[in-house]
């Protein structure tokens, strides 16, 4: 940072501003204007942010107000610069923004220059102390530190009006000049003797968070060796303390990121300790812990950053210790250096160099100077990669041959640029060439220069004549001769001029046959590997030969040349070539061959590759029996047995629903059935089974079916015979007395002849009912019958009828069971379904017929079903001809049983007929009717009647429910003319259609009259009078209020506001609403000035009325700022 020893400020009286250079290190404004404004330099550039001072001081007069300005040029910026002012080391005053401190920014869009503006009003005491502006933009920022001292007016000693212009100053034309106060001040500094000031005695007894201040008012500037020279002192003259027994370091250092440690020693163990960072308390957290041991007490300062270079006190009842902690940032290094460079005349060269740090500057100079983009022009460029700088001269020339310099705060590099002409020019360049064993190699080039002498050079090495090797130049040709050419000759061949930046370069190859090197270790007399599903597979065969053997790998008749990240890959150099199978598979297994060629000849090998894996899991794993305390599991071999053979099986169980295995063996069981004991008798169970070979255990077999330890139910009880037939026998019975926990799955019927035991089984499966009917008996047989309960375990024992059953139908009389709500006659409404269940009993089986009074039923409308237990009528739309009496009759052999069903299918009614009005008298009407032609086939229970004015043709219901075919209507309308129309009414509701009256009923006036009372219009005028008063009312300054009140009046009163009884007129602060009466008067932001009474007054041409209110305004004192000690 440069530094400068004045400082550009303006200072304005009033009127003009005028722009001045105050003498430091005091710079002090004594008479004068309310305000003083301090410029920083005019412009901030982009390239160096900031060419402010080190440090300055200001003496301001309390009272008075300062205006602090910088300036940032944005021309060269991609994103607008960030300004901050800071208090101290850490008060940001961004968040003091108020009435005392003031903050401005404008930008000029002409010039591209942002002004920032900091202003403290009536500077008072606590304004006094250490300033810093900070600005940053993107990767570049900058500071500038300023001290600030405030003197009462009683101080005052420098008049600024007595400042006056130069008017010979040349180019500082118009600048203050100070050169008569300067006299003035060197004729009493003549009178006042100088005082030596030993500035480490007032520093040796000040607090550590005073010597920042102390060092700037006496000119020191190298803080750190301070801070050395002051410990050492206080070594000396060590000061004893009653809480301490050892207090803090003067001073700390530690590097950026780093932690520290912070310790004292107090006189008393248990006394409570506190740490204070720049006066505010640390509460202990991640970053600050706290630790007492003993009477010790230390604070730990994790991760240190600039944040953290502050004062720091332990406090201890009423005694403090002081301490300063300055953080270090690391320089930035240069971590890989410049490399020289050697180039021809027109090639592009790049000089790159790595830092430390991301975003550090980097400058580069040649010779010396240094390079820029304002004085490099298109000759250099500059580029940045992350850590990486780059400078690349495009097209070099002699020019650019020198020393190129990169330099940081930390370090530097330098490098050499050489560059050469190019002017040799290749006539015949050297060729490759491939000899055999004992042949002769000659390498031939010819430049265009006969003098041009060289060196050639095998891999870059030079080569030395020999009696092999022999090296020849005749005019423009170059030879090199090699005889007798061997393996060892093979290589990279280069010709070099001396003098030239030009290389020539060709290969010799030498050819030797191909050979492959199997190595037979691992392996079976038949070159077979053996590899684990899964690892890795690689082949590595050995190969050589001259040139480098072109290699290919077959697997059978495929070829495999996959070369990359694959799965399957070839991977081959010089001499080694691999085949190599990630996460070999079932399907690698087979013959691999190796083939190597090259032009001398040709050779083959092959590979047995055998992939061996843990076994499939068993199959089929099923329960076959259970007992009341284990069950018997069997299973499947797995279809694959991993390449080798099967050592045995490893079972598991578990209770369904549990997520935990049980294992039951830990040696292997080499049999497919296996007996699973000591289990839980009625509880579920799952098996799983494992299968093991010699490379590991398989995945789990699928679960098992659950299966439940249990013993067989006990035997039905209460077998009966229910119903017998000429071929089936219906049985009962009741569940076993004990079922246990296995529950019953059904039971199996079983019959045979009396007299045999060939028991045949009914039922297929088992059946869950407890009755069932086995059918297919021979007729006239006697039968046995028993039912054997069925669960998990097994069959119970049987439950056996105990005499036999002849098979024949038992005669039964018929009898029909007529349900209670059919005894009685059946309502139906037409288009309704009917559908009729009558049941019945009877054997054998009843013959059942339908008729309908008493005529067989063939009406095919009405649907008859019948089954063995009962019969069933069902009309799926009902009309009125299926009215009737119907009968049932069912007939067992010669015995006969019927009943009767009585049906009736109702709709609603046609109109009434002949409707018409008999008289009219008054205001009534007399109407009469007849009954409808079509009742509905019901009775008809009502009438309903209605009248429509023949002017509206409205209609209204004036009579409901009527039984008679007349009725009077009353109420009237007298001067109207009625028609009326009548609805007949059943148990399906009122007819479709009305019976409209053949006639109409006019009822006539009767010369009646009113007389209206004359009409007395209202008087409403009224004097204005408030209904709500104004309300005293006490507010915060800066929120808005409103006061309201309400009034009433006619005429419409006209409405003042008052404050403090003058008139509010129209200030923009007021706003005066008036809304049907409700009056309110909004206060925009109020002040301690709009305290006070206000008043509303209404005024009409019948009176006045008045209400009047209190306003206070309180205004929150804000905290001032903390005063230095």
């Amino acid at each position: 940072m440069n530094t400068s020893a004045t400082l550009p400020a303006y200072i304005t009286d009033g009127q003009t501003p005028h722009r001045g250079f105050i003498n430091l290190p005091s710079a002090t404004a004594t008479k004068g204007p309310a305000k003083k404004v301090c410029h920083f330099p005019d412009a901030i550039r982009s390239a160096d942010l900031f060419k402010f001072l080190t440090v300055f001081r200001l003496r301001l007069l309390a009272g008075k107000d300062i205006t602090f300005v910088a300036k940032v040029d944005s021309s060269n910026m991609a994103k607008k610069p960030t300004m901050k002012w800071v208090k101290g080391k850490w008060l940001d005053l961004g968040s003091k923004a108020g009435k005392h401190v003031q903050f401005k920014e404008v930008y000029d869009r002409n010039t591209k220059i942002y002004t920032y503006e900091m202003s403290i009003i009536k500077v008072v005491d606590g304004d006094a102390g250490g300033y810093r502006c900070e600005v940053t933009a993107k990767d570049k920022s900058d500071s500038c530190t300023f001290e600030v001292s405030v003197e009462a007016p009683a101080c005052i000693s420098l008049d600024v009006y007595s400042l006056h212009f130069s008017g010979d100053a040349g180019e500082d034309a118009g600048e203050l000049d100070f050169s008569a106060l300067l006299k003035k001040r060197e004729k009493k500094q003549k009178v006042v003797e100088e005082v030596e000031v030993d500035v480490f005695v007032i520093l040796k007894d000040a607090k550590p968070c005073d010597y920042e201040r102390i060092a700037f008012e006496y000119g020191i500037t190298d803080l750190r060796g301070l801070l050395k020279r002051l410990k050492k002192m206080k070594k000396v003259e060590p000061k004893k303390s009653d809480a301490f027994l050892r207090k803090l370091d003067a001073a700390y250092s530690v590097d950026k990121g780093k932690k520290i440690h912070l310790s004292v020693e107090v006189a008393d163990p248990n006394i409570p300790v506190r740490w204070l960072k720049n006066g505010q308390e640390i509460k202990p957290s991640a970053k600050y812990v706290f630790e007492s041991v003993g009477n010790k007490r230390t604070l730990t300062i994790n991760k240190c950053n600039q944040s953290d270079d502050a004062a720091y006190e332990c406090v201890v009842g009423e005694e403090k210790s002081f301490t300063e902690v300055f953080v270090k940032e690391p320089p930035v290094t240069i971590t890989k250096p410049l490399d020289d460079a050697h180039t021809v005349a027109g090639q592009k060269v790049e000089f790159e160099v790595e830092v430390s740090e991301e975003g550090a500057n980097v400058k580069w100079m040649k010779d010396g100077v240094e390079l820029n983009k304002e004085t490099a022009g298109s000759r250099y460029r500059f580029k940045k990669d992350g850590k990486r700088h780059i400078l690349i001269v495009n097209e070099a020339t002699k020019d650019d041959i020198g020393t190129y310099h990169a330099l940081t705060n930390g370090g530097e590099s330098k490098a050499e640029l050489e560059v050469e002409d190019k002017e040799l020019e290749v006539l015949q360049s050297i060729a490759d060439l491939t000899v055999k064993a004992a042949e002769q190699a000659v390498f031939k080039c010819e430049v265009s220069d006969e003098n041009a002498t060289g060196k050639w050079l095998k891999d870059g090495v030079e080569v030395q004549p020999s009696d092999r090797v022999k090296i020849t130049h005749f005019g423009r040709t170059h030879k090199l001769m090699i005889d007798d050419v061997a393996p060892s000759d093979a290589g990279d061949y280069s010709f070099v001029p001396d003098g030239y930046a030009l290389s020539l370069s060709a290969k010799l190859n030498f050819l030797d046959p191909p050979k492959i090197h199997l190595d037979a270790s691992g392996r079976g007399s038949d070159n077979t590997i053996t590899v684990v599903a899964g690892n890795k597979l690689s082949l590595d065969v050995e190969i050589t030969g001259e040139p480098a053997p072109t290699v290919c790998w077959r697997k059978g008749n495929q070829v495999s040349e996959k070369e990359g990240d694959g799965r399957v890959r070839v991977e081959s150099n010089k001499s080694l070539s691999s085949f190599i199978i990630e996460g070999a598979e079932r399907g690698d297994e087979g013959l691999y061959s190796i083939s190597v060629t090259n032009p001398a000849g040709e050779d083959t090998a092959e590979l047995t590759v055998k992939i061996v894996d843990v076994p499939n899991p068993p199959e089929n794993v099923r329960c076959t029996s259970v007992g009341e305390y284990s069950g018997t599991i069997t299973w499947d071999p797995p279809a694959f047995d991993g390449g080798v053979p099967i050592k045995g099986y490893l079972m598991e169980r578990r209770k369904v629903g549990s997520p935990r295995w049980t294992k039951l063996n830990f040696d292997v069981h080499e049999s497919t059935t296996y007996e699973a004991k000591r289990m839980i008798e009625g509880v579920l169970y799952e098996m799983r089974v494992f299968t093991v070979n010699g490379v590991g255990v398989s995945q789990p077999s699928a679960t098992s079916q659950p299966f439940m330890p249990i013993a067989p139910t006990g035997e039905p009880t209460r077998l009966t015979v229910d119903d017998v037939t000429d071929t089936t026998c219906a049985l009962k019975w009741r569940p076993p007395e004990k079922i246990g926990a296995g529950g019953i799955d059904g039971y199996i019927i079983e019959y045979c002849k009396e007299g045999s035991d060939q028991w045949a089984q009914a039922n297929e499966e088992p059946v869950g009912k407890n009755q069932y009917r086995v059918k297919g008996l021979p007729l006239g047989e006697r039968m046995l019958f028993r039912v054997t309960a069925v669960n998990i375990a097994g069959r119970s024992p049987p439950a056996t009828l105990s005499q036999a059953v002849t098979i024949r139908e038992v005669v039964e009389n018929p009898k029909i069971r007529v349900p209670r709500h059919l005894r009685s006659k059946l309502i139906a409404r037409v288009g309704e379904k009917v559908n009729l269940v009558l049941p019945f009993q009877g054997k054998p089986r009843p013959v059942a017929t339908w008729s309908k009074d008493g005529v067989l039923l063939e009406d095919k409308t009405v649907g008859t079903r019948t089954s063995d237990v009962d019969a069933i009528l069902f009309i799926r739309s009902a009309e009125r001809t299926h009215s009737g009496k119907y009968t049932l009759s069912v007939r067992v052999e010669d015995t006969l049983d019927s009943a009767d069903l009585h049906i009736q299918v109702v709709e609603k009614p046609g109109p009434p007929v002949a409707v018409r009005v008999a008289d009219v008298w008054g205001t009534n009407a007399a109407l009469e009717w007849k009954p409808p032609k079509d009742d509905g086939n019901c009775e008809i229970i009502g009438y309903t009647v209605q009248k429509a004015d023949m002017k509206t043709k409205d209609w209204f219901t004036v009579v409901e429910h009527n039984r008679r075919p007349g009725c009077t209507v009353s109420d009237l309308v007298m001067g109207n003319e009625y028609l009326f129309r009548v609805f007949s009414e059943n148990i399906c509701g009122l007819s479709v259609v009305p019976g409209i009256s053949e006639n109409t009923a006019v009822v006539t006036k009767t010369g009646l009259s009113h007389h209206r009372p004359p009409f007395k219009e209202m008087d409403v005028n009224c004097p204005p009078k408030f209904t709500a008063p104004l309300m005293d009312r006490s507010v915060v300054a800066g929120y808005s209020t409103a006061i309201s009140c309400a009034v009433r009046g006619c005429p419409k009163p006209k409405i003042t506001w008052m404050k403090n009884n003058m008139i509010i007129g129209e200030d923009p602060k007021f706003m005066m609403q008036n809304n049907q009466g409700v009056l309110t008067l909004s206060i925009r932001k109020p002040g301690a000035f709009d305290g006070g009474k206000y008043s509303c007054r209404a005024v009409n041409d019948l009176g006045e009325d008045a209400v009047e209110c209190k306003l206070e305004v309180h205004v929150v004192q804000e905290k001032g700022a903390e005063t230095k000690k």
